[in-house]
């Protein structure tokens, strides 16, 4: 066994290090004391000197507020603050979300020092074989020339982690400590493990209400997802039907409903089912003032929860309807042909040929379409303006999904119940996380890739 190959034989990543500190390049060895240090050996000053700043940099950070930052990630703060008497004291909320950031320093740190290690010991074996290293100007043209890539997406990576990741794991991880109006700033906020899930599950308000309204989210979520695909692909099959005149025209008009901004749909739907708006008066006049509706009250559940599928179709099945004509529109009018020398009825054509074709190419968007209506803030917070029915729920109403508990438990009405709200927006991710997983693997689209090719 050579020495070049034995590296990757072994499986122990110390053997590994160990032999890699005895064959690696003197440069590597002095990048591994100090960044830079080897790429100054090697005569590439410019990334040498880079590297340096880079290091002195970080260690500042570490020195001056890094190490306290990781410390106060696990004990979220020691003094507790008193404005009575002017004691400050340590936040635990700004502790907690400085030291997720310091944890991502420490992965930068980690990975640029390997770069460094590892660039020193590349051109040191390029220069030790007669081959020119590239100096600091080549080195950038190369990085814009063979890597842009790299360059182009740096800035929308560092974007995505400050914005989407660090929000993501500050907010898992306040599902974990006892953070809520009566235990935040300047009060110590402790870590407390599975207490809200365990709290969600045993308290009755929140068993409770977490059922119906896990119960009303999946029907919810297969209606209304039904209604607008369905109802989306039969409004394009009626369109893309050879009899119809003005198909432009016809497509116009779902287009125009999908352009208009949908709260001011919503805001329109919500006083034509007012107790007070066109559709109670019409009902007053042909039948009488008793006979009026309170769709959208707190107390209503039936009527609510049909008028926001109604809405929600309304606002939804314009882009199912694009989606479907343009779906359609690919479709072998050869096999239509062939069905109908064979005899086949136009409703053994839609089962046979159309809906399996369509359902195959549209799977995956359905699933999206399922996720996005589970988590359909929206309809319900528009409509029934965060209305609460406090005698069968907590902090929710018969048309609230898991998404506008989520908002009522930590801001609506000045609630405060963060480490909750963040307990159920973990329970969220999960059940759509694994739904979407199953569907979509189990998809057509997924298991019979090559079928329509």
């Amino acid at each position: 066994m050579s020495t070049e190959t034995l590296p990757d034989k072994l499986s122990s990543p110390f053997v590994k290090l160990n032999h890699f500190l005895k064959t690696c390049e003197h440069s590597a060895k002095l990048s591994m004391i100090f960044m830079g240090a080897g790429q100054i050996k090697n005569k590439q000053y410019g990334k040498g000197i880079l590297l340096i700043l880079a290091e002195i940099v970080l260690i500042l950070y570490f020195a001056l507020m890094g190490v306290e930052d990781f410390i106060g990630l696990f004990t979220l703060g020691t003094i507790q603050g008193d404005p009575v008497m002017g004691i400050e004291g340590d936040n635990s909320i700004t502790m907690l979300i400085r030291g997720v950031a310091s944890i991502f320093v420490v992965a930068f740190t980690v990975f640029l020092y390997y770069e460094n290690v590892k660039d020193a010991n590349n051109i040191a074996k390029r220069l030790s074989a007669g081959r020119p290293a590239n100096n600091f100007k080549q080195s950038l043209q190369s990085l814009l020339d063979e890597k842009f890539y790299m360059v182009t997406l740096a800035l929308p990576v560092v974007g995505v982690i400050i914005f989407n990741v660090l929000p993501i794991i500050f907010t898992v991880l306040i599902a974990f400590t006892n953070y809520s109006g009566k235990v935040a700033p300047p009060v110590l906020v402790d870590w407390i493990g599975f207490g809200n899930f365990v709290t969600i599950f045993t308290d009755f308000d929140y068993f409770n209400t977490i059922v119906k309204i896990f119960g009303w989210n999946i029907v919810w979520a297969i209606l209304s997802t039904f209604l607008s695909y369905f109802g989306g692909l039969c409004l394009a099959l009626l369109i893309n039907k050879q009899c119809v005149k003005g198909k432009k025209l016809w497509r116009a008009f779902p287009i125009l409903a999908y352009a208009v901004p949908g709260f001011i749909t919503m805001i329109g739907f919500r006083y034509m089912f007012s107790g007070q708006g066109p559709i109670n008066w019409l009902i007053v006049k042909l039948w009488s003032e008793s006979a009026r509706i309170d769709f959208l009250s707190p107390s209503s559940v039936g009527w609510a929860r049909f008028v926001c599928l109604l809405v929600n179709t309304w606002v939804t099945i314009p882009s199912s309807m694009l989606l479907s004509t343009s779906v359609l529109s690919n479709m072998n009018k050869d096999m239509y042909e062939a069905a109908e020398i064979d005899g086949a009825s136009a409703m053994k054509q839609f089962f046979a040929l159309t809906l399996p074709f369509v359902l195959f190419a549209t799977m995956p968007i359905i699933i999206t379409q399922f996720i996005g209506n589970f988590n359909n803030f929206g309809i319900s917070f528009f409509l029934r303006g965060g209305d609460t029915n406090g005698e069968q729920y907590f902090l929710a109403n018969s048309t609230d999904l898991l998404i506008n508990w989520l908002y009522n438990l930590a801001l609506g009405g000045g609630n405060k119940y963060y480490g909750i709200a963040s307990s159920v927006s973990i329970l969220i991710f999960l059940i759509t996380g694994t739904f979407s997983l199953i569907a979509y693997i189990f998809s057509p689209s997924y298991k019979r890739e090559d079928t329509y090719r």
